[in-house]
C-alpha cells in the first residue's frame, strides 16, 4: 500500500512472525495426449495473498518461474505455457511492468517420446518465487519424478509435493552455526512483530474527510438546513421528525455503500480493470485528462451532472411518501450534488483503485466513510436543531473551496501521467520536473487565495478573510519545502511523498554511488564475522534479493532516512545475503541437502547456500529479513522480517547497538 496527498496511502507499519511459510502446493501429472506424445503438468495452489511469479518476468526484477522436464528418451515440443489467471503490474521499485499469477497456475511441458517400448523416468523440476505486499520468500527448487511407459496410461494422479515449507534434516558444516539461536536473543528489546494491517481503516478515515469536505460545496452545503428543517417541521409529531431525519440519513449511506456492489460481483474486475490503472499507459493518460477535466469542474468553467431525466425520475419518486419516499429523497441528494461530489469521489476511488490490495474491500470502506460522514451530518442536525443556527451562511467562501479542491485536482493528474511515463519506460517526466510542476501548481492556487488570480464564479470584490492568508501562508512553506526536492541530496528526498514522486532513479541528476548509499556491504556471513571482529562492531544480517520488491522498499524509503543511515553505515557491519544470487559455487561446496518429505536440495549456487543458511538458523525464507548478531555469531534481539516504519526499524537497530555498547563491542 503507498502515500497519496489527501486521498491515498501510506506504506502500512508492520510485519510477519520469523517462521518458514508454506504457501504453494504443487501437484504432477503427466498426461498422454497421443500414441508417443505426453504433457508433463506442475499445477500450483497458491495462498491467498500471496503470488507466484511468471516465467515472462523482464531482466533483473523478480524470479522467474523456470520448469524442466528432463530424460534422454524424450525430446521437448514447443516451449513451455502457463495456464492460469495471469496479472501484469508495474513495480516502481524495479521500474518495469512485472507478471505474476494469484490462486493457482499450470506449467505445461509437451514432449515425445522417443521409444514408445521402453520404461522411461520423466524428471521434472522447478524454481520459482513467490511474494505478498511485505515479503517475498527464497527462490525454492523441488524435483519430481514419474516413470512412463508409452503403451500404458499414465497415472494422473501423481504425486502431490508441498513446496515451500523443507524441513531440514542432515546439513553439511558450513551451514547451521550452532551460536544462531534467534529463540534466546541476548536482549528483550526492539520491536513486537504484528499481523499486517489491510489498510481499511486508514481509507474509511480518509473515506469520511471526504465526505466531510463535500459537505461544504455549493451543491450540498445549502441542502443541509433545508433537509433537516423539512423533517424537523413537516411532522405532526417531533419525535418522527426527528426519526424520519435519521432514516433520511441512513439511507443516504447505504446508497454510497450500494456503488460498491458491483465491484464484489463481478468476478476478476479487480485484477482486471483496476490493475490496468496501475499498468496500461493510456489508461492512465486517460485518468491524466479526468483528473484534470475534475478540476476544470471546480474552477468555475462548466458543471458536470448526471441526466436530467434521471433526476426528474427520482424527484418524483418521492411523492410516494412514507420510508419509500425519503429513501428517493435520499437518492436525489447524491444524484442533484453530483456534479461537486464526482470529482471527490473520482479522486478518491481513483487512489483505491491505483493500490495493489484487495481492491473491492477498500472502495466499500472509502464509500461508507463517505457516506457516513453525510449520515451523521444530517441525523445530527435533526436531532439537535438548534446547533444548524451556529452554521456559517452559505457565501463566496463554498467555491473557493471548490477552486482550492481544483488545485488539488491537477496536482493529482500528474501522478497519472508519470505513472503512464514509468510504464511506457519513456522516463520524460523526470523527479525533478514533477517537482518543479508542483510548485507552480502550489504558487498558482497561493496568488488565487491572495486575490490575484480570480475564475468564473469568484466575486470581484470578494475580501481575503485571515484564514484565506493562514492557508496561502500554508502553500508558501509547502513550496519552500518542494523546493528541496530539486537540489541533488539524500537528505533532501522528500520521504513524505515518496509514493506520488517518480523513483529516486528517474532524476536529471546522473551518476550512481556503488553499494547501498555508499556502504559497501559483505555479500558473506563468516566473512562479515572477520570484519565485525577487526572493526568491534554489531553485524545486520540482511537476507534480500536482487529480485525482492520489498527488499528496495525498505532501502529507499527507510534506508536512506537521516536518522537511520548512520546507524546503518557508522555502528554496524551490513552483511548482505542474496538468496537469489546465481553464482555457482565451487565444484567442492556443491552438495545435496536431505529437506524432509523425500525432497532433495542441491546447494550450487551462492544463492542456494543462503538461502538454506536462513531457514536452517532462522527457521525463516522470507525477505527483507533482518538479524543482529555479534562479532561471535550470537543474536543479539528477536529478528524481523517485511517492510516496516522508520520508527520500528530504527527501534530494533538501536537496542542491538546499545547492547553492543554495553558489551564493549
Amino acid at each position: 500500500m503507498k502515500i497519496w496527498l489527501l486521498i491515498s496511502f501510506m506504506f502500512l507499519v508492520t510485519g510477519l512472525q520469523a517462521q518458514i511459510k508454506e504457501v504453494v502446493k504443487w501437484e504432477y501429472q503427466v498426461n498422454k495426449t497421443g500414441t508417443d506424445e505426453y504433457e508433463a503438468v506442475l499445477a500450483a495452489k497458491i495462498d491467498r495473498g500471496w503470488h507466484l511469479y511468471s516465467k515472462d518476468l523482464p531482466p533483473d526484477s523478480g524470479i522467474p518461474t523456470e520448469m524442466r522436464v528432463s530424460s534422454v528418451d524424450l525430446d521437448p515440443i514447443g516451449d513451455l505455457q502457463e495456464i492460469g489467471h495471469k496479472t501484469e503490474e508495474f513495480s516502481e521499485a524495479f521500474g518495469v511492468l512485472i507478471v505474476y499469477y494469484s490462486d493457482s497456475v499450470k506449467f505445461v511441458q509437451k514432449f515425445k517420446l522417443k521409444d514408445i517400448d521402453k520404461t522411461t523416468s520423466i524428471a521434472a523440476e522447478i524454481t520459482f518465487q513467490v511474494c505478498n505486499d511485505l515479503v517475498c520468500l527464497a527462490p525454492n527448487t523441488i524435483g519430481f519424478e514419474k516413470q512412463l511407459n508409452a503403451k500404458d496410461e499414465p497415472e494422473n494422479s501423481a504425486s502431490t509435493v508441498i513446496g515451500n515449507n523443507p524441513v531440514l534434516g542432515s546439513l553439511e558444516d558450513g551451514i547451521k552455526v550452532a551460536s544462531l539461536d534467534y529463540k534466546m536473543p541476548l536482549v528483550d528489546c526492539g520491536i513486537e512483530q504484528a499481523a499486517q494491517d489491510s489498510g481499511n481503516g486508514l481509507v474509511f478515515i480518509l473515506g469520511l474527510l471526504g465526505g466531510l469536505i463535500a459537505l461544504l460545496t455549493p451543491c450540498v452545503f445549502p441542502m443541509i438546513p433545508l433537509t433537516v428543517s423539512y423533517f424537523t417541521k413537516s411532522a405532526s409529531e417531533t419525535s418522527k421528525g426527528k426519526r424520519n431525519a435519521v432514516v433520511y440519513g441512513s439511507f443516504i449511506l447505504v446508497i454510497f455503500l450500494a456503488l460498491s456492489i458491483p465491484f464484489h460481483l463481478l468476478d476478476g474486475i479487480s485484477g482486471n480493470i483496476f490493475n490496468e490503472i496501475s499498468t496500461n499507459v493510456w489508461l492512465n493518460v486517460f485518468f491524466f485528462f479526468v483528473f484534470l477535466f475534475f478540476a476544470l469542474s471546480f474552477f468555475g468553467y462548466f458543471e458536470i451532472t448526471l441526466p436530467h431525466w434521471l433526476i426528474n425520475k427520482s424527484a418524483k419518486a418521492e411523492e410516494a411518501g412514507g420510508v419509500l419516499g425519503i429513501f428517493f429523497m435520499a437518492l436525489t441528494l447524491v444524484i442533484v450534488s453530483f456534479s461537486c461530489t464526482g470529482p471527490i469521489l473520482g479522486s478518491l476511488l481513483g487512489g483505491v483503485a491505483s493500490s495493489s490490495a484487495n481492491v473491492p474491500v477498500l472502495l466499500t470502506f472509502a464509500l461508507g466513510g463517505f457516506g457516513l460522514a453525510w449520515a451523521l451530518v444530517f441525523g445530527f442536525l435533526a436531532l439537535f436543531p438548534q446547533v444548524l443556527a451556529s452554521l456559517p451562511k452559505s457565501g463566496n467562501w463554498m467555491n473557493s473551496l471548490k477552486v482550492f479542491l481544483g488545485f488539488v485536482e491537477v496536482a493529482l493528474a500528474l501522478k497519472f501521467l508519470s505513472k503512464a511515463d514509468l510504464v511506457s519506460k519513456t522516463f520524460l517526466l523526470k523527479r525533478e520536473i514533477f517537482v518543479g510542476i508542483w510548485i507552480v501548481i502550489t504558487i498558482g492556487l497561493v496568488l488565487y487565495l491572495i486575490g490575484k488570480i480570480r475564475f468564473p464564479h469568484d466575486s470581484r470584490n470578494q475580501k481575503i478573510c485571515p484564514f484565506r492568508k493562514g492557508v496561502a501562508l500554508s502553500g508558501v512553506l509547502f513550496i519552500a519545502y518542494l523546493i528541496q526536492g530539486l537540489i541533488p541530496s539524500e537528505k533532501t528526498r522528500l520521504s513524505t511523498l515518496s509514493g506520488i514522486l517518480p523513483p529516486l532513479n528517474i532524476s536529471l541528476y546522473a551518476g550512481h554511488e556503488d553499494g547501498i548509499y555508499g556502504i559497501q556491504p559483505e555479500n558473506d556471513y563468516f566473512k562479515a564475522i572477520q570484519t565485525a571482529k577487526k572493526e568491534n562492531k554489531p553485524i545486520l544480517l540482511d537476507f534480500t534479493g536482487y529480485g525482492c520488491e520489498n527488499c528496495r522498499k525498505m532501502e529507499e524509503f527507510v534506508w536512506g532516512e537521516p536518522d537511520v543511515l548512520p546507524l546503518i553505515r557508522d555502528k554496524l557491519v551490513l552483511a548482505s545475503l542474496y538468496i537469489d544470487d546465481r553464482e555457482e559455487l565451487p565444484a567442492i561446496d556443491q552438495h545435496s541437502v536431505d529437506m524432509g518429505n523425500g525432497q532433495q536440495k542441491k546447494i550450487r549456487t551462492v544463492g542456494d547456500k543462503w538461502s538454506i543458511f536462513q531457514q536452517v538458523n532462522f527457521n525463516n525464507n522470507s525477505q527483507p529479513h533482518y538479524v543482529l548478531v555479534t562479532p561471535d555469531g550470537e543474536v543479539i534481539n528477536s529478528p524481523v522480517s517485511g517492510y516496516m516504519s522508520k520508527e520500528k526499524f530504527k527501534e530494533f537497530l538501536e537496542c542491538g547497538i546499545t547492547y553492543g555498547k554495553n558489551a564493549g563491542i
